[in-house]
Protein backbone atom coordinates (compact mmCIF):
# COMPACT_ATOMS: atom_id res chain seq x y z
CA UNK A 1 0.00 0.00 0.00
CA UNK A 2 2.66 2.66 1.10
CA UNK A 3 4.47 2.00 -1.95
CA UNK A 4 1.30 2.58 -4.08
CA UNK A 5 1.01 5.73 -2.09
CA UNK A 6 4.49 6.94 -3.04
CA UNK A 7 4.06 6.09 -6.78
CA UNK A 8 1.11 7.84 -6.73
CA UNK A 9 2.25 11.20 -4.84
CA UNK A 10 6.01 11.15 -6.27
CA UNK A 11 4.06 10.80 -9.87
CA UNK A 12 2.13 13.95 -9.59
CA UNK A 13 4.62 16.10 -7.99
CA UNK A 14 7.12 15.70 -10.49
CA UNK A 15 4.72 16.00 -13.25
CA UNK A 16 3.92 19.30 -11.28
CA UNK A 17 7.17 20.51 -10.94
CA UNK A 18 9.74 22.36 -13.26
CA UNK A 19 13.44 23.14 -12.84
CA UNK A 20 16.01 25.96 -13.65
CA UNK A 21 19.45 25.10 -15.32
CA UNK A 22 22.18 25.19 -12.29
CA UNK A 23 26.19 24.84 -13.24
CA UNK A 24 26.58 22.75 -9.93
CA UNK A 25 26.61 18.98 -9.06
CA UNK A 26 26.70 17.43 -5.46
CA UNK A 27 28.14 14.42 -4.90
CA UNK A 28 26.83 11.81 -2.39
CA UNK A 29 28.08 9.47 -0.76
CA UNK A 30 26.89 5.79 -1.35
CA UNK A 31 24.29 6.90 -3.20
CA UNK A 32 22.06 8.68 -0.22
CA UNK A 33 20.54 12.39 -0.88
CA UNK A 34 20.78 14.17 2.62
CA UNK A 35 17.49 15.88 3.51
CA UNK A 36 17.76 17.39 7.24
CA UNK A 37 15.13 18.06 9.65
CA UNK A 38 14.69 19.69 12.35
CA UNK A 39 11.51 19.32 14.68
CA UNK A 40 10.67 20.98 18.32
CA UNK A 41 10.17 17.13 19.64
CA UNK A 42 10.54 18.68 22.99
CA UNK A 43 9.33 21.95 25.00
CA UNK A 44 5.67 23.47 23.87
CA UNK A 45 5.59 22.95 20.35
CA UNK A 46 6.30 19.71 21.02
CA UNK A 47 2.54 18.43 20.06
CA UNK A 48 2.50 19.84 16.77
CA UNK A 49 6.08 19.19 15.80
CA UNK A 50 6.23 15.38 16.79
CA UNK A 51 3.22 14.45 14.45
CA UNK A 52 5.16 16.43 11.83
CA UNK A 53 8.30 14.51 12.26
CA UNK A 54 6.37 11.14 12.14
CA UNK A 55 4.98 12.05 9.25
CA UNK A 56 7.81 13.59 7.20
CA UNK A 57 9.52 10.13 8.62
CA UNK A 58 6.62 7.44 7.03
CA UNK A 59 7.17 9.28 3.60
CA UNK A 60 10.59 9.03 3.43
CA UNK A 61 10.35 5.22 4.48
CA UNK A 62 7.59 5.09 1.58
CA UNK A 63 9.89 6.64 -0.93
CA UNK A 64 13.18 4.46 -0.01
CA UNK A 65 11.13 1.46 0.03
CA UNK A 66 9.75 2.10 -3.70
CA UNK A 67 13.16 2.41 -4.75
CA UNK A 68 14.20 6.03 -3.58
CA UNK A 69 14.26 9.11 -5.85
CA UNK A 70 16.62 8.63 -9.05
CA UNK A 71 18.13 5.78 -7.93
CA UNK A 72 19.31 7.24 -4.65
CA UNK A 73 18.26 6.74 -0.99
CA UNK A 74 16.87 9.87 1.19
CA UNK A 75 18.65 9.83 4.14
CA UNK A 76 16.80 11.79 6.49
CA UNK A 77 18.56 13.38 9.53
CA UNK A 78 16.90 14.89 12.59
CA UNK A 79 17.93 17.13 15.46
CA UNK A 80 15.48 17.95 18.29
CA UNK A 81 15.22 22.26 18.58
CA UNK A 82 13.69 21.77 22.02
CA UNK A 83 11.93 25.10 21.28
CA UNK A 84 14.78 26.93 21.91
CA UNK A 85 15.63 29.42 18.74
CA UNK A 86 19.06 29.22 19.34
CA UNK A 87 19.28 25.43 18.96
CA UNK A 88 17.35 25.30 15.68
CA UNK A 89 19.81 27.44 14.57
CA UNK A 90 22.95 26.09 15.33
CA UNK A 91 21.37 22.90 14.39
CA UNK A 92 20.46 23.87 10.68
CA UNK A 93 24.23 25.27 10.62
CA UNK A 94 25.07 21.62 11.75
CA UNK A 95 22.78 19.68 9.53
CA UNK A 96 24.80 22.12 6.21
CA UNK A 97 28.01 22.03 7.20
CA UNK A 98 28.70 18.63 9.24
CA UNK A 99 26.15 16.46 7.49
CA UNK A 100 25.73 17.50 3.86
CA UNK A 101 21.93 18.33 4.21
CA UNK A 102 20.56 19.93 0.60
CA UNK A 103 17.43 20.37 1.97
CA UNK A 104 15.77 21.48 5.19
CA UNK A 105 12.52 21.34 6.45
CA UNK A 106 10.58 21.48 10.12
CA UNK A 107 8.89 23.56 12.37
CA UNK A 108 5.32 24.27 13.01
CA UNK A 109 5.56 28.05 14.40
CA UNK A 110 7.62 31.26 12.78
CA UNK A 111 10.00 32.37 15.61
CA UNK A 112 11.93 28.99 14.80
CA UNK A 113 11.88 29.44 11.29
CA UNK A 114 13.07 32.73 10.98
CA UNK A 115 16.21 31.24 13.55
CA UNK A 116 16.97 28.39 11.14
CA UNK A 117 15.67 29.82 7.89
CA UNK A 118 18.05 32.89 8.04
CA UNK A 119 21.31 30.19 8.11
CA UNK A 120 19.43 27.98 5.56
CA UNK A 121 19.26 31.46 3.49
CA UNK A 122 22.71 32.22 4.01
CA UNK A 123 24.05 29.01 2.47
CA UNK A 124 22.14 28.91 0.10
CA UNK A 125 19.94 26.19 1.28
CA UNK A 126 16.22 26.01 0.72
CA UNK A 127 14.04 25.66 3.96
CA UNK A 128 10.77 23.98 3.64
CA UNK A 129 8.73 24.48 6.78
CA UNK A 130 5.69 21.83 7.73
CA UNK A 131 3.65 23.61 9.23
CA UNK A 132 4.76 27.28 10.43
CA UNK A 133 1.99 29.60 9.26
CA UNK A 134 2.90 33.28 8.87
CA UNK A 135 2.70 34.68 5.68
CA UNK A 136 5.77 36.75 5.74
CA UNK A 137 8.26 33.64 6.94
CA UNK A 138 9.44 34.08 3.14
CA UNK A 139 10.03 37.66 2.85
CA UNK A 140 11.09 37.80 6.20
CA UNK A 141 14.34 34.63 5.61
CA UNK A 142 14.63 35.04 1.58
CA UNK A 143 13.51 33.12 -1.46
CA UNK A 144 14.90 29.72 0.02
CA UNK A 145 11.91 29.64 2.64
CA UNK A 146 9.16 27.98 1.68
CA UNK A 147 5.50 26.93 3.60
CA UNK A 148 3.45 23.53 3.28
CA UNK A 149 0.72 25.24 5.37
CA UNK A 150 -1.58 28.05 4.34
CA UNK A 151 -0.60 31.27 5.90
CA UNK A 152 -2.42 32.34 9.04
CA UNK A 153 -4.36 35.48 7.20
CA UNK A 154 -5.84 32.75 4.67
CA UNK A 155 -6.69 30.94 8.44
CA UNK A 156 -8.16 33.39 10.41
CA UNK A 157 -9.90 34.79 7.64
CA UNK A 158 -11.76 31.01 7.49
CA UNK A 159 -12.71 31.34 10.77
CA UNK A 160 -14.08 34.93 10.56
CA UNK A 161 -16.08 33.54 7.53
CA UNK A 162 -17.99 30.43 9.58
CA UNK A 163 -18.40 32.65 12.69
CA UNK A 164 -20.07 35.00 10.54
CA UNK A 165 -21.56 33.16 7.99
CA UNK A 166 -22.35 30.00 9.79
CA UNK A 167 -22.74 30.53 13.30
CA UNK A 168 -24.47 33.50 12.80
CA UNK A 169 -22.11 35.51 15.52
CA UNK A 170 -22.45 39.65 14.71
CA UNK A 171 -20.17 40.42 18.24
CA UNK A 172 -16.78 38.97 18.57
CA UNK A 173 -14.61 38.60 22.07
CA UNK A 174 -11.05 37.91 21.06
CA UNK A 175 -8.13 36.64 23.86
CA UNK A 176 -4.87 36.83 22.46
CA UNK A 177 -1.09 34.84 23.83
CA UNK A 178 0.82 37.64 23.27
CA UNK A 179 4.18 36.12 23.59
CA UNK A 180 3.85 35.05 20.22
CA UNK A 181 3.53 36.13 16.81
CA UNK A 182 1.39 33.31 15.62
CA UNK A 183 -0.96 34.58 18.18
CA UNK A 184 -1.00 38.09 17.87
CA UNK A 185 -1.01 38.00 13.92
CA UNK A 186 -3.49 35.37 13.87
CA UNK A 187 -6.01 37.50 15.81
CA UNK A 188 -5.13 40.61 13.98
CA UNK A 189 -6.00 39.03 11.05
CA UNK A 190 -9.74 37.35 12.12
CA UNK A 191 -10.09 40.92 13.71
CA UNK A 192 -9.53 42.69 9.78
CA UNK A 193 -11.83 40.33 8.58
CA UNK A 194 -14.32 40.19 10.80
CA UNK A 195 -14.98 43.71 10.99
CA UNK A 196 -15.11 43.70 7.03
CA UNK A 197 -17.84 41.58 7.51
CA UNK A 198 -20.14 43.69 9.23
CA UNK A 199 -18.91 42.47 12.76
CA UNK A 200 -18.08 44.18 15.74
CA UNK A 201 -15.30 43.22 17.91
CA UNK A 202 -16.48 44.11 21.37
CA UNK A 203 -12.91 43.05 23.66
CA UNK A 204 -10.05 42.12 23.14
CA UNK A 205 -8.16 41.00 26.05
CA UNK A 206 -4.53 39.36 26.27
CA UNK A 207 -2.38 37.15 28.23
CA UNK A 208 0.84 35.31 28.04
CA UNK A 209 1.52 31.53 27.34
CA UNK A 210 2.19 29.28 30.82
CA UNK A 211 -0.10 31.94 32.75
CA UNK A 212 -2.36 29.19 33.17
CA UNK A 213 -5.35 31.50 35.28
CA UNK A 214 -7.71 33.24 32.92
CA UNK A 215 -9.84 34.43 36.02
CA UNK A 216 -9.25 37.77 35.54
CA UNK A 217 -9.97 38.03 31.81
CA UNK A 218 -12.99 35.78 32.22
CA UNK A 219 -14.11 38.33 35.05
CA UNK A 220 -13.75 40.80 32.17
CA UNK A 221 -15.54 39.22 29.52
CA UNK A 222 -18.69 38.45 31.64
CA UNK A 223 -18.52 42.16 32.56
CA UNK A 224 -19.70 42.79 29.10
CA UNK A 225 -23.37 41.66 30.46
CA UNK A 226 -24.19 39.61 27.57
CA UNK A 227 -22.43 36.80 25.42
CA UNK A 228 -20.54 37.59 22.32
CA UNK A 229 -21.31 35.76 19.33
CA UNK A 230 -18.08 34.10 19.26
CA UNK A 231 -15.00 34.05 21.12
CA UNK A 232 -12.01 33.73 18.92
CA UNK A 233 -8.92 32.21 21.41
CA UNK A 234 -5.63 32.90 19.71
CA UNK A 235 -4.05 30.76 21.46
CA UNK A 236 -0.61 27.62 21.28
CA UNK A 237 -1.67 24.01 21.86
CA UNK A 238 -0.71 24.29 25.54
CA UNK A 239 -2.82 26.79 26.65
CA UNK A 240 -5.75 25.27 24.36
CA UNK A 241 -7.48 22.86 26.77
CA UNK A 242 -6.96 24.86 29.91
CA UNK A 243 -8.47 27.81 28.37
CA UNK A 244 -11.82 26.43 27.22
CA UNK A 245 -11.58 24.44 30.98
CA UNK A 246 -11.98 27.74 33.13
CA UNK A 247 -13.80 29.86 30.61
CA UNK A 248 -16.53 26.90 30.21
CA UNK A 249 -16.77 26.22 34.35
CA UNK A 250 -17.30 29.93 34.86
CA UNK A 251 -20.66 29.47 32.96
CA UNK A 252 -19.70 31.45 29.82
CA UNK A 253 -21.57 29.53 26.78
CA UNK A 254 -20.80 31.50 23.24
CA UNK A 255 -19.31 29.44 20.65
CA UNK A 256 -15.29 29.39 20.42
CA UNK A 257 -12.82 29.51 17.53
CA UNK A 258 -9.10 29.19 16.78
CA UNK A 259 -6.90 28.63 14.38
CA UNK A 260 -4.48 25.49 13.61
CA UNK A 261 -3.46 25.96 17.25
CA UNK A 262 -5.89 24.29 18.44
CA UNK A 263 -5.83 20.91 15.91
CA UNK A 264 -4.78 19.54 19.53
CA UNK A 265 -5.93 17.76 22.35
CA UNK A 266 -8.39 20.11 23.67
CA UNK A 267 -10.17 17.38 25.95
CA UNK A 268 -7.09 16.93 28.14
CA UNK A 269 -7.64 19.11 31.06
CA UNK A 270 -10.79 20.23 29.79
CA UNK A 271 -13.40 16.48 29.88
CA UNK A 272 -16.48 17.10 28.01
CA UNK A 273 -16.41 20.80 28.20
CA UNK A 274 -14.50 20.72 24.46
CA UNK A 275 -17.30 19.14 23.08
CA UNK A 276 -19.45 22.37 23.87
CA UNK A 277 -19.53 24.22 20.96
CA UNK A 278 -15.82 24.63 20.34
CA UNK A 279 -14.28 25.00 16.68
CA UNK A 280 -11.21 25.47 14.60
CA UNK A 281 -9.29 25.56 11.11
CA UNK A 282 -7.12 23.33 10.35
CA UNK A 283 -5.64 21.53 7.39
CA UNK A 284 -7.59 18.05 6.83
CA UNK A 285 -9.61 15.91 8.31
CA UNK A 286 -9.81 12.44 9.21
CA UNK A 287 -13.56 12.48 7.96
CA UNK A 288 -11.92 13.46 4.30
CA UNK A 289 -12.88 9.98 2.22
CA UNK A 290 -10.26 11.10 -0.54
CA UNK A 291 -7.66 8.19 -1.30
CA UNK A 292 -4.73 9.99 -0.58
CA UNK A 293 -6.26 11.12 2.96
CA UNK A 294 -7.25 7.79 3.58
CA UNK A 295 -4.27 5.68 2.85
CA UNK A 296 -2.11 8.38 4.73
CA UNK A 297 -4.60 7.73 7.91
CA UNK A 298 -3.77 4.25 7.12
CA UNK A 299 -0.09 3.96 6.69
CA UNK A 300 0.79 6.31 9.41
CA UNK A 301 -1.65 3.89 11.75
CA UNK A 302 0.14 0.88 10.90
CA UNK A 303 3.67 2.34 11.58
CA UNK A 304 2.78 4.29 14.79
CA UNK A 305 -0.12 1.88 16.01
CA UNK A 306 -2.49 5.04 16.11
CA UNK A 307 -4.08 7.54 13.79
CA UNK A 308 -2.00 11.13 12.64
CA UNK A 309 -2.36 13.10 16.31
CA UNK A 310 -3.25 16.35 13.60
CA UNK A 311 -3.05 18.18 10.65
CA UNK A 312 0.69 18.34 11.32
CA UNK A 313 1.66 15.12 10.92
CA UNK A 314 -0.19 14.98 7.06
CA UNK A 315 1.99 18.86 6.79
CA UNK A 316 4.76 16.84 7.57
CA UNK A 317 4.52 13.88 5.07
CA UNK A 318 3.17 16.39 2.70
CA UNK A 319 6.37 18.13 3.26
CA UNK A 320 8.56 15.13 2.25
CA UNK A 321 6.52 14.54 -1.00
CA UNK A 322 7.69 17.89 -1.96
CA UNK A 323 10.87 17.36 -1.75
CA UNK A 324 11.33 14.28 -3.22
CA UNK A 325 9.33 15.82 -6.31
CA UNK A 326 11.63 18.36 -6.66
CA UNK A 327 14.78 16.35 -5.91
CA UNK A 328 13.43 13.86 -8.63
CA UNK A 329 12.98 16.98 -11.13
CA UNK A 330 16.73 17.59 -10.63
CA UNK A 331 17.93 14.87 -12.32
CA UNK A 332 21.73 14.20 -11.69
CA UNK A 333 22.20 17.57 -11.05
CA UNK A 334 21.35 17.00 -7.56
CA UNK A 335 21.84 21.11 -5.73
CA UNK A 336 20.33 23.16 -3.20
CA UNK A 337 19.79 25.58 -5.92
CA UNK A 338 18.36 22.84 -7.99
CA UNK A 339 15.76 21.40 -5.52
CA UNK A 340 14.87 25.43 -4.19
CA UNK A 341 14.12 26.65 -8.49
CA UNK A 342 12.17 23.00 -8.43
CA UNK A 343 10.17 23.32 -5.15
CA UNK A 344 9.64 27.17 -6.05
CA UNK A 345 8.38 25.86 -9.73
CA UNK A 346 5.89 23.18 -8.14
CA UNK A 347 2.20 23.24 -9.68
CA UNK A 348 -1.24 22.03 -8.22
CA UNK A 349 0.89 19.22 -6.36
CA UNK A 350 -2.00 17.66 -4.93
CA UNK A 351 -0.95 17.04 -1.19
CA UNK A 352 -3.27 15.28 1.64
CA UNK A 353 -3.47 19.03 2.91
CA UNK A 354 -4.72 20.67 -0.16
CA UNK A 355 -3.37 21.26 -2.88
CA UNK A 356 -0.22 22.44 -3.11
CA UNK A 357 1.44 25.68 -5.62
CA UNK A 358 4.13 28.02 -5.44
CA UNK A 359 5.77 30.53 -8.03
CA UNK A 360 8.96 33.02 -7.78
CA UNK A 361 6.35 35.57 -6.33
CA UNK A 362 4.40 33.62 -3.89
CA UNK A 363 6.11 31.08 -1.54
CA UNK A 364 3.06 30.65 0.65
CA UNK A 365 0.09 28.36 -1.12
CA UNK A 366 -2.99 29.82 -1.42
CA UNK A 367 -5.00 26.56 0.49
CA UNK A 368 -8.37 25.21 1.46
CA UNK A 369 -9.40 25.71 5.28
CA UNK A 370 -10.97 22.61 6.82
CA UNK A 371 -12.93 23.56 9.64
CA UNK A 372 -14.13 21.25 12.44
CA UNK A 373 -16.13 21.20 15.68
CA UNK A 374 -14.85 19.37 18.54
CA UNK A 375 -16.98 16.52 19.38
CA UNK A 376 -17.36 13.39 21.19
CA UNK A 377 -13.06 13.87 22.08
CA UNK A 378 -12.39 14.18 17.94
CA UNK A 379 -12.60 17.14 15.91
CA UNK A 380 -14.74 15.86 13.20
CA UNK A 381 -15.49 18.19 9.50
CA UNK A 382 -17.70 20.89 9.29
CA UNK A 383 -16.97 23.17 6.47
CA UNK A 384 -13.93 23.55 3.86
CA UNK A 385 -13.93 27.64 2.96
Amino acid sequence: MRKDIFRKCLAMGAAAVMTTAMLSTAVFADDEIVVGGIFNVTGDQSTLDDPSQKGFDLAIEEINEAGGVNGKQLKAVYYDGQTDTAVCANNAKKLIDSDGAVVLTGFSDSDFVYAAGAVAQEAGVPFLSTGATTPDIPAVVGDCAFLTAFGDDVCAEACADYAFEELGATTAYVLTDNSMSYTTNLSDYFMAHFEELGGEIVLQDFFASGDYDYSAQIARYQDLGEECGILFMATGPDDASTVIEQFRSKGVKAPMISGDGWDTDLWGVAGDLANQDVYCGTHFSADDEGENVQGFIAAYTEKYGKAPENGFAALGYDAAHIIAAAIEACGDDVTPENIRAAIEGTTDFEGVTGTISFTADEHVPDKTVVICQAEDGMLKFRKNI
